[in-house]
């Protein structure tokens, strides 16, 4: 991309890392975040800094998505991010679980795109995150299935079936699931799941309820399916994310 050259003296003489600092710490509700090439976070707003209990920028500096987050949330990051530096394009609106400022994994709408260098080549990754509820307005095919959605929300709990889902948009359960994977990346079936896996990991850090009775309370046909389903989604079992927990709030 060529540039002015008001605009290249201008950029000269800019503070770029303050200007983007004071610019993601003033979006509301933002968590912003760059990292380099070899997948090492370099910045990150206060936003950011917050939902993963960190207090400073310099915190985070050189740590990556492993570091920070559970195994199977952070091998979908680096998923996601080695598209981004291999095509060098970006990758817009993915929805993904994230950090809530409770410490818990919540749903969130991230945005990722390459920093290139002055040779056009990529030297990095940035983007932008932000809870998918406040996002969501932004995204217009959503809103074709935000009843569907609406409604498994508060239904996630007990024994949902697509069909009944399906009926409160006028669609077939086909029809459904293509909507669903147009709008969000995945099935009714999977959004149910991670509903009730979002459920359980708060369930078993704010209280001290037998995990077989959660699993019960959630919809699951057992405890060996809840312990499958858990473990596919936050990569460790129930048992093992509870002690870990506990562990650290001691």
């Amino acid at each position: 991309m060529k540039h002015h050259p008001k605009q290249t003296a201008f950029m000269a003489q800019m503070d770029a890392v303050g200007a983007m600092h004071l610019l993601f710490d003033s979006l509301a509700g933002v968590s912003f975040f760059a990292k380099t090439k070899q997948f090492e976070l370099i910045f990150a707003n206060h936003s950011f800094l917050e939902r993963i209990g960190m207090q400073q920028e310099i915190d985070i500096v050189g740590k990556t998505d492993f570091e920070l987050f559970p195994k199977a949330m952070a091998d979908n990051f680096r998923k996601d991010d080695t598209w981004v530096v291999h095509h060098g394009k970006p990758k817009f609106q993915i929805i993904e679980l994230f950090i809530h400022s409770d410490g818990l994994p919540d749903w969130y709408m991230t945005n990722k795109l390459p920093i290139f260098d002055t040779n056009r080549e990529v030297i990095g990754i940035m983007g932008t995150t932000q809870s998918y509820q406040t996002g969501k307005k932004f995204v217009r095919p959503y809103m074709q299935i935000e009843p569907a959605v609406e409604y498994i929300q508060a239904h996630f709990r007990r024994k949902v079936t697509i069909d009944e889902v399906a009926r409160t948009v006028n669609l077939s359960a086909r029809q459904l699931d293509r909507k669903f994977q147009e709008t969000i990346k995945m099935s009714p079936r999977d959004f149910i799941m991670k509903l009730r896996v979002r459920a359980a990991c708060q369930a078993l850090t704010q209280g001290d309820d037998k995990i077989m009775h959660i699993a019960q309370n959630l919809g699951f046909y057992d405890q060996s399916s809840f312990t499958l389903h858990f473990r596919k989604q936050m990569g460790t079992t129930p048992l093992k994310y509870r002690k870990h927990h506990q562990d650290a709030a001691d």
